[in-house]
Order: C-alpha cells, then sequence, then structure tokens
C-alpha cells in the first residue's frame, strides 16, 4: 500500500498513548480534510497509521464515516531521509524493501511525509553485458526509476555477463570482441571486430550471432563463437526482465516476461519499456 500522494497524508501529534481504543475516540465524531485519506499519528516516538472514509459530498471538511487501523507502533517505523521523493514508488519500495512487514513512514524531501506497507513490491531482473562498469542498462535503469515516470513500486536487481569471463574459457589463443568498449580485454591475443583488423591466427569471436554475420560478410569465413546476447543467455525463470538488444532499433519490444530496449537505448525508452513491462496491456506490443 502506498499513498496516490502526500497530499492524502495528515500527520497529527497526540496527546494520548496510541491503542486501538484511543484512536477510535480520537477520530469518532471528526470531519477531515477533502484531500486526506489517512492520518500518521504520532505520540513522541510511537507512530501508528490510520485510513480514513468520508462521507460523500463537495464541502472542504466532511464527516468521517469509518476508519481502519492500518499497522500500530509495533509494526511502524518511521524514518527521516532528505534525499528520498516520497511520492517516488520505486524509491518508496526500495525503503520498504528493506523492512519486510512493517508499514514504514517516510518523511523525505521537502519534509513531505508519505507511507509504505508490506506487499505489492514489483521485482525487476536487469541484465547487461560489462565492461564498462556499471552497465550502460544498469545506469539507465536507475535514472529511469529516479524519474518520476515510473508509476510503479518497483525494485530492481542488477546482474550482469562479463564479456571478459566469456574470453576465459576460450581454447584459441586469441578472441574477438565485436568493438573495442572500454575494459574489455583478455589474457589471450585480442582482436575487435570493428577495428577491422587483421587477425594473423586461429581465434574465437565473443559475440551475438549479428558480430558472426558480420564477422562472415568481411572475411568470407566461418568463425569459432561464444555467445554473449543477454536475450540467448537470460535465464528461463518467469522473472519481468530488461535485456539491450542490437536487434531493435529504436522502442522497445515485449516478449513475454522480457523488454527489450536498442544496445543505444535512451532513457525514454527505458522508461516505456519497463511501463509496458508491467502493463495488462504489454501483450499488444509482444513480438510474435
Amino acid at each position: 500500500m502506498l499513498p496516490e500522494h502526500c497530499k492524502d497524508v495528515a500527520v497529527k501529534e497526540v496527546p494520548f498513548e496510541l491503542t486501538e481504543e484511543n484512536i477510535s475516540e480520537c477520530i469518532k465524531g471528526k470531519s477531515a480534510y477533502t484531500r486526506c485519506e489517512y492520518y500518521v499519528l504520532r505520540n513522541g516516538s510511537d507512530v501508528a497509521v490510520v485510513s480514513i472514509t468520508k462521507a460523500d459530498g463537495v464541502e472542504l471538511f466532511r464527516q468521517i464515516i469509518s476508519h481502519e487501523i492500518i499497522s500500530m507502533p509495533e509494526n511502524t517505523i518511521y524514518i527521516k531521509d532528505e534525499e528520498v521523493n516520497v511520492i517516488n514508488q520505486p524509491a518508496m519500495a526500495e525503503i520498504s524493501q528493506q523492512y519486510p512487514d512493517k508499514t514504514v513512514v517516510v518523511e523525505g524531501k521537502f519534509g513531505h511525509v508519505s507511507f509504505t506497507s508490506p506487499g505489492g513490491i514489483l521485482n525487476l531482473d536487469v541484465l547487461d553485458v560489462v565492461p564498462p562498469h556499471p552497465s550502460k542498462l544498469s545506469s539507465l535503469v536507475k535514472t529511469a526509476l529516479d524519474s518520476g515516470m515510473i508509476d510503479l513500486p518497483i525494485v530492481a536487481e542488477y546482474s550482469d555477463i562479463d564479456i571478459n569471463r566469456l574470453a576465459e574459457d576460450v581454447k584459441n589463443n586469441a578472441v574477438l570482441f565485436p568493438c573495442k568498449a572500454s575494459g574489455l580485454q583478455s589474457s589471450k591475443k585480442d582482436y575487435y571486430l570493428d577495428q577491422l583488423p587483421e587477425i594473423a591466427e586461429k581465434c574465437t569471436l565473443i559475440g551475438c550471432e549479428l558480430s558472426e554475420r558480420i564477422y562472415r560478410s568481411i572475411y568470407h569465413e566461418k568463425i569459432e563463437r561464444v555467445e554473449m546476447c543477454p536475450r540467448k543467455l537470460a535465464p528461463n525463470d518467469n522473472k519481468k526482465r530488461i535485456i539491450k538488444c542490437c536487434k531493435i532499433k529504436n522502442g522497445y519490444k515485449i516478449d513475454g516476461n522480457l523488454a527489450m530496449v536498442p544496445w543505444g537505448a535512451t532513457v525514454k525508452e527505458v522508461i516505456d519499456a519497463v511501463n509496458a513491462l508491467f502493463s495488462a496491456d504489454s501483450s499488444r506490443n509482444s513480438l510474435p
């Protein structure tokens, strides 16, 4: 549970012990501002969170006709962190994950207050190749989740395919990488396909199908290849996952639980892909 906006949450300092009976007595017969949907009640270090229902009407203040206690002090944590944007659902989900089974009230940027209750977190696996470190897709996803353009309680987990490590198992004395990316190296003789090298010995390509096609077009011969395509190497575990794919020219594609963005993806393309991946309508963008 996460309020739609911090404007829906009213913080009230109260002089009584936060028991169910005292909370009910406090709210009984009271009216609340039209926007208010929740109370965060504070008595010293004790905190409780309450949901309220108001009578229908157009008045600025309407009578409270019922309430539900969301959490009592023993199940509520209050934290103050000026770096947290409390209306950003991914940021609040990240905090919620740190305190399992607790309602967490957060006083964040600009003194705004909201809360998150257990459950409902959505997990996203981000799979990309390295180097460079950190991977580009990891950086793009972090920026996307911080942007406020993803209105879902998503927590990302980051996994890497280390191209240098793939090269360690090559039996030939030389390896061919797709491009001279920062940090790509091998203890063997290394070549870079984008440099159109003159290859003097038998070597193994660390690359995807497209890299192999490019090699055959240039050198007119076959080459041994070690797969590095995130789509091919992604686990078949039904997790929601986002990867880069060189076959995607722009925008994004959804294939079941897999979102694919271009190798040179933008933040907007990542935002659109993540929103579509978790949308009930994502099947309309699916690959055949």
